[in-house]
């Protein structure tokens, strides 16, 4: 494999990353035109791929930067409503596509202005602080006349399909993994390790910092905006903090630092969350005794701070029949 370049330094290339890109597209678009997915398989795959997105966000944030946010539900909220005024009042393909900037663009200055006093603070102290942004905006727009109030949002048309959620994932996982690669990227996981020795490194911590805030609300508000486009009816009570405490359990169970594990345990949630509906009134429950279990046998997460790669594999995937690799 290693000759042909689908392996590099035991990590999968990127042509065998595009071949099951490619061939998730496909699948899964064959399977709607096919009519075996309606549009309870849409919105199950929207809500798995908001969360993917939401945890990569967020995971750039608390787990690649160390910074402990609980306000991610209020940037998700600014594209929500930013999406569906615009295409309300546009109601065009091309008014979804603005939507969907506008609402980015508003999260990422709210970010700013808000990260550039708050990410001086540090632990449950900037916990506390973004959880109160999240409130304010929530509350701004209950009271806000041109967002109807209370009573939110209704008959928001939907723009979002396969592959428009497909590119905006994949996009957002692609973009933020390119980040983390890149020279600020590298200066914010140095700032997690140890802030003090970064600083005294030549980092601006609060650049770095501030940097990683305003690219998190950009994507959690991409993120908002298909959820919108998607769901038809949105409302302030939506973004709470039972939202943003959702988000941050994804990115707990995937593993602080591993993109790879915020995408697997967006999509187990999503799959078990789908298959316990019918269980309505032990939903929750086990819901719950499932994120217990998995919390207490594995504390670190499912990937830990890792990615997927070749070597990662080897570890759990047999050498030779009836022996293990050794970790």
């Amino acid at each position: 494999m290693a000759r042909l370049g689908l392996v590099r330094n035991g990590k999968i290339s990127w042509p065998v990353k595009l071949a099951a890109l490619g061939a998730t597209y496909l699948t899964i678009f064959s399977l709607f035109q096919a009519g075996i997915f309606d549009d309870f398989w849409l919105f199950t795959l929207v809500t798995i791929c908001t969360n993917i997105m939401l945890a990569s966000s967020l995971n750039l944030i608390t787990g690649f930067t160390g910074q402990f946010s609980l306000g991610h539900a209020g940037f998700m909220a600014i594209g929500a409503y930013s999406t569906g005024l615009f295409t309300m009042r546009f109601p065009t393909i091309w008014g979804f596509f603005g939507g969907l900037l506008i609402g980015a663009i508003l999260a990422s200055i709210v970010g700013f202005l808000i990260g550039l006093p708050t990410l001086r603070l540090r632990g449950d102290y900037l916990a506390i602080a973004t959880l109160g942004m999240a409130e304010i905006i929530r509350i701004l727009l209950t009271n806000f006349e041109f967002t109807n109030g209370s009573a939110g949002l209704n008959g928001i048309p939907q723009f979002v399909n396969w592959t428009w959620l497909f590119i905006f994932t994949a996009g957002t996982v692609w973009l933020i993994s390119n980040l983390l690669r890149s020279a600020p990227g590298r200066n914010a996981i140095a700032v997690r390790e140890d802030e003090i020795a970064a600083e005294a490194s030549g980092v601006n911590a609060v650049r770095a910092k501030v940097m990683v805030f305003v690219v998190g609300a950009f994507f959690g508000a991409l993120a908002g905006g298909l959820y919108a486009s998607t769901f038809y009816f949105i409302k302030p009570d939506t973004f709470n903090f039972l939202m943003s405490v959702n988000i941050l359990i994804v990115v707990v169970l995937g593993g602080l630092g591993s993109l790879s594990g915020s995408v697997i345990a967006a999509i187990l949630l999503g799959v078990v969350s789908t298959f316990l509906q019918q269980f309505t009134t032990l939903r929750m429950l086990i819901y719950g005794l499932i994120l217990v279990v998995i919390m207490v046998f594995r504390p670190e997460g499912i990937m830990g701070d890792r990615e997927l790669s070749l070597d990662l594999l080897r570890r759990v995937v047999p050498n030779r029949p009836g022996k293990m690799v050794k970790p």
